[in-house]
């Protein structure tokens, strides 16, 4: 019996990869039609997110019924698959490692920087320079992708497939976190591997709002309501963790409210053209606050309750981002779609490896920067460079912004930097551990 349900496993997820290449093939002799042809469906944004919706949960619903299976048949205790490295996988996915684990102090085995002042200034200076760069480019790069037409006026075309861009930022993560789990010791793996796929979820549809709202809504607009995110997710806070909430973040919290609030109506009186804040624009930024604000949510329960460490999550969450963005481009041919776009535009296969790149580095940057220097002055460099990026984007790109414009953004990164200096005096009283103080930088980072 144990060795027929081992093989109606094996059916089962042999079955999902055939048929994602059928589909796949299938959507490639497609390609050639969708790209001569204007409008239709596929130019919703409804549609196309529906679409990713059916991807991901042909792979879900499959895993989670088998995931359901494994548990409610004990088939693991009964030694159904035996004991090699189908079981390992099986057991790692599903229960996690029941040994006993390591300390957190007993790795990374990171390298510490020389501790003269004069060394010390050079090391922050090169990683202020390493992350402002890092993502001042990415940033740059996001809006000439996804809001601009690449090749000649004669023979132009848009990029449109969020989810393409999506996947590839996730796959050099993977690479990065992997190569950065070889290089570093890290302590016992406890967590169910399966637990990650919940944040990825809402991951990797936080990062496909984040590029489908430039089709809608100007990059400074779209920063401006990723700093309002601290709303969302203190919401989200009180209704997962039941978390409590110092006076002073309630403050802040009002005050970006009405910074967004004065800069989006400047938008409104003076915007024109595609870039205009649109109902559809504001719709796909408020579901991008709602799937970040649940991931960071749902990785700072796990890090709590495994102590994994912040290249663990890393690995985890981009394992099964790639695992959803791959099965689903495959099932709507997006990765054919993509590579006719770059043999067609040079130019955006540079921007796309570049932007790629940019944010692996940024995450080996981030990483560093924190376990060097705290959380405090990680916020205060991101927090620059949030402000830094609308300027940059109005410079390049031209977007008119008002003096009331200008009044919202000086609300808002005001509430961001008392915010950043109150919770700084606070944590003098309360030191977080390693593992916590990680946890709202890593999710979200495109």
């Amino acid at each position: 019996m144990a060795a027929v349900r081992v093989v109606w496993l094996r059916a089962i997820l042999g079955g999902l990869l055939l048929s994602s290449v059928v589909s796949g093939e299938n959507a490639a002799q497609e390609i050639s039609k969708q790209s001569t042809q204007e409008g239709g469906l596929s130019d919703y944004w409804v549609f196309r997110l529906f679409l990713n919706l059916a991807g991901y949960a042909s792979i879900i619903i499959p895993a989670a019924l088998v995931i359901k299976y494994i548990k409610n048949s004990n088939i693991l205790e009964k030694g159904g698959l035996g004991h090699g490295i189908i079981y390992t996988m099986t057991k790692r996915c599903v229960y996690g490692d029941d040994e006993e684990k390591t300390s957190l102090e007993e790795g990374p085995n990171i390298i510490v920087p020389p501790k003269t002042k004069g060394k010390r200034a050079l090391v922050l200076v090169i990683c202020v320079a390493g992350l402002q760069g890092s993502y001042l480019t990415w940033g740059v790069l996001q809006e000439r992708i996804m809001a601009h037409d690449y090749g000649t006026e004669e023979n132009s075309a848009r990029f449109k497939n969020s989810q393409f861009l999506v996947f590839m930022n996730r796959i050099s993560a993977l690479i990065t976190a992997g190569i950065a789990m070889y290089l570093l010791k890290q302590p016992r793996h406890l967590a169910p591997m399966y637990k990650y796929s919940y944040s990825s979820l809402s991951n990797i549809l936080s990062s496909w709002c984040q590029y489908e709202a430039l089709k809608y809504v100007s990059f400074p607009t779209q920063v401006i309501a990723k700093a309002s995110k601290i709303i969302p997710v203190m919401l989200m806070g009180k209704v997962i963790s039941r978390k409590s909430y110092e006076y002073y973040e309630y403050l802040t919290a009002v005050m970006i409210s009405v910074g967004v609030a004065l800069f989006l109506l400047s938008q409104g009186e003076e915007g024109s053209g595609s870039t205009v804040t649109t109902v559809s624009g504001v719709i796909i930024l408020v579901g991008y606050m709602t799937f970040d604000s649940f991931t960071s949510n749902w990785q700072s329960e796990i890090f709590k309750r495994y102590k994994v460490s912040s290249i663990q999550m890393m690995f985890g969450v981009n394992l099964f981002s790639v695992i959803f963005t791959s099965g689903s481009l495959l099932e709507q041919g997006g990765f054919f779609e993509a590579l006719w776009f770059m043999t067609r535009y040079s130019l955006f296969t540079f921007h796309v490896s570049l932007l790629s790149l940019c944010s692996a580095t940024g995450q080996l940057f981030i990483f560093y920067t924190i376990g060097e220097f705290g959380a405090v002055i990680f916020t205060i460099i991101m927090t620059t460079r949030q402000a830094l990026a609308i300027l940059l984007s109005c410079i390049i790109f031209s977007h008119p912004v008002t003096l009331i414009g200008m009044s919202g953004v000086g609300v808002v990164f005001m509430a961001l930097l008392l915010r950043i200096y109150a919770s700084s005096k606070a944590k003098n009283k309360k030191v977080p551990s390693p593992a916590t103080k990680m946890t709202d930088v890593v999710t979200s980072k495109s």
